[in-house]
């Protein structure tokens, strides 16, 4: 039952941060840790995944990659799962060691700044987001919901596994940028329209919580601060909305 176990302790933040696992929940998202290079420590199954030949074929690949699988009860499922209609699927997964010290960057970069982001949707799709449109990594700052919180973890879709995310602190963001030669720029309702035109080769963009924007950290670093023009009438977008967007523009 040492799965089983774990499995419920993981579902803390400090005993993900303290083991350096996460856990993946449902078909797809197991589909997608088996897919990616993470390590896989192991499985819960409960009775009700192989109710479907989706299932049936999870749980074969599972066992063909010689994944620990313990299969559980229903309600023991239940107690480890964070889901409202659980699949029958948990695996643990480990959490790549990275860091800003250790973070490489291509000569053009786009570094995605959650600053206190802390709706568990919003990050995940963040992430994901951010993965599909070419930036370089998201690093999550104090304030912001565990980036590998289960709920984010389903919101990527998968993206966590491939994509680099990582936390920090403002001053370990500091010095990362000191030493690329990064500028800031916070995205804020009544910053400049965005020029993509001027963007630099590097970048860090950052992006504020959800009711109060950036915060003054965020506000006292920004080289520049940048606003997508909206119809009036409409007080601001959703912060994974307005950062798929930013993040569009800044491609080029």
């Amino acid at each position: 039952m040492k799965l089983l176990t774990l499995a419920r302790d993981l579902r803390r933040r400090k005993s993900r941060e303290h083991q350096h696992l996460f856990t993946a929940e449902g078909v797809r998202a197991v589909e997608e840790l088996l897919r990616s290079p993470l390590t896989v420590r192991g499985a819960l199954v409960a009775p009700h995944l192989v109710h479907d030949a989706r299932g049936e074929a999870l749980l074969a690949r599972l066992r063909a990659a010689g994944t620990q699988i313990l299969e559980v009860t229903e309600p023991e499922f239940d107690s480890a799962s964070d889901t409202d209609s659980p699949q029958g699927v948990l695996a643990i997964g480990e959490i790549p060691r990275l860091t800003l010290d250790t973070l490489e960057l291509g000569g053009k970069a786009r570094v995605v700044v959650l600053d206190a982001v802390q709706d568990p949707g919003n990050a995940g799709t963040i992430v994901r987001t951010a993965a599909a449109l070419g930036a370089s990594a998201a690093v999550a700052l104090p304030g912001t919901v565990d980036l590998w919180n289960p709920k984010v973890v389903r919101s990527a879709m998968g993206a966590s596994f491939r994509f680099p995310t990582l936390s920090g602190t403002w001053a370990e963001l500091d010095a990362f940028r000191r030493r690329h030669e990064m500028p800031l720029w916070g995205a804020d309702a009544g910053g400049a329209p965005l020029d993509a035109s001027r963007t630099p080769a590097r970048l860090a963009l950052a992006v504020g919580n959800e009711g109060a924007g950036l915060s003054q950290d965020a506000r006292q670093r920004a080289d520049l601060l940048v606003a997508l023009p909206i119809e009036g009438g409409v007080e601001s977008l959703n912060v994974a909305v307005a950062t798929g967007i930013l993040l569009y523009q800044l491609r080029s």
